[in-house]
């Protein structure tokens, strides 16, 4: 692993959510985990990491003074920021490349690599192929943004949005020029082959989500545990000679610290 830097998302010391004001106000809706921010930077110091990945509430909830102490304390570099939208409906579009906007203003500021979004909305009465076409342009719009500012953006396939399997990562890649950050445990639940996906979209690759995933009970685990093979993930990173960040991350844990120094003592041994 030393061509690759360590970090890991702050998502895990706490309930996953965004902000309740966005079910009327799209502009001021954000991700956030509903957690101690200052507890997940020093847990994650601790376990051995370079760097964090955060939300884009969490991220903005710190002024930028109090967010480089934070970092510059725990010896950790704010790698990436995590944003997302519907990206599929006219309307609010707009709405949703503000927040955009705003995430990556901050995350340049403070001198973040990497930009990062998810979406793509599933209509109540089912998707549209039209609908991928919005998405892509919606994505090529979120590249323009994060490249104004020094950033790569990237787009990461997620359950329940309208990206999730093999054939869907293939559809939307090949309508948009934003980058690709395969998150390997969403793809897996997906159905895909994420070491298979990884070499095939080689030239779009430039920044990593890792983690484990139970497929029965369903549940996200750390790296060294789950169903899918993550020597092969690694194998296929080192095949196509990934060098740069790649992001630990795990939604939920009992023990986030636990969790996090599980999949730190895994990545030391591969």
């Amino acid at each position: 692993m030393s061509d690759f830097k360590l970090a890991y998302h702050a998502n895990c010391w706490g309930d996953l959510g965004g902000d309740a004001v966005g079910v009327t106000s799209i502009t001021n809706l954000a991700y956030r985990t509903f957690g101690d921010m200052r507890r997940a930077f020093a847990d994650i110091a601790s376990a051995g990491y370079a760097g964090i990945e955060l939300f884009d509430g969490n991220l903005l909830d710190f002024s930028v003074a109090d967010m480089r102490a934070l970092l510059a304390d725990n010896r950790l570099e704010l790698v990436a920021t995590y944003a997302g939208g519907n990206f599929i409906f006219d309307d609010i579009l707009p709405e949703e490349l503000a927040r955009v906007v705003r995430a990556a203003d901050r995350a340049a500021e403070l001198g973040a690599p990497h930009l990062v979004v998810g979406g793509g909305a599933k209509r109540f009465d089912g998707i549209r192929e039209a609908d991928y076409h919005k998405l892509a342009a919606a994505l090529d719009r979120v590249k323009e943004i994060a490249e104004a500012r020094g950033l790569i953006a990237h787009y990461h396939p997620h359950l329940s949005t309208i990206v999730e399997g093999p054939a869907e990562v293939r559809k939307i890649f090949a309508l948009t020029g934003i980058d690709f950050c395969p998150d390997t445990a969403h793809l897996a639940a997906a159905g895909g082959d994420p070491a298979a996906l990884i070499r095939e979209h080689a030239a779009r690759i430039s920044y990593v989500h890792l983690k484990g995933l139970q497929r029965e009970p369903f549940a996200f685990t750390p790296i060294d545990r789950g169903d899918v093979p993550s020597d092969g993930i690694v194998a296929a990173l080192r095949d196509i000679g990934f060098s740069g960040w790649v992001c630990a991350e795990l939604d939920a844990w009992p023990d986030p610290l636990e969790g996090a120094k599980a999949s730190m003592a895994y990545l030391k041994s591969a």
